[in-house]
């Protein structure tokens, strides 16, 4: 049985990037900003959808953002954990 103290951070900060990358993939797919991602999900500025992207300031999406988003872009959710 794996422990949480047994995860590494890396690994952990990788899968944050891989689901950012995916994201910005799709929105850019959709012809969709990343201010209109985040009004659509009802944030007021772009600073979550451009800091959880990159990981920045070790900001990501949780599932509530991944949720909203598969909606927003009429996707299945399950595309954001593809490579």
């Amino acid at each position: 049985m794996m422990f949480i103290d047994e995860f590494d951070k890396e690994e952990l900060n990788e899968f944050y990037l891989q689901i950012g990358r995916r994201i910005k993939e799709i929105r850019k797919e959709h012809n969709i900003t990343q201010l209109d991602l985040a009004h659509k999900i009802g944030h007021s500025s772009v600073a979550l959808i451009a800091k959880a992207e990159l990981v920045s300031y070790d900001k990501h999406f949780n599932l509530e953002h991944l949720y909203r988003i598969s909606k927003v872009l009429d996707i299945d959710i399950c595309e954001f954990f593809k490579k």
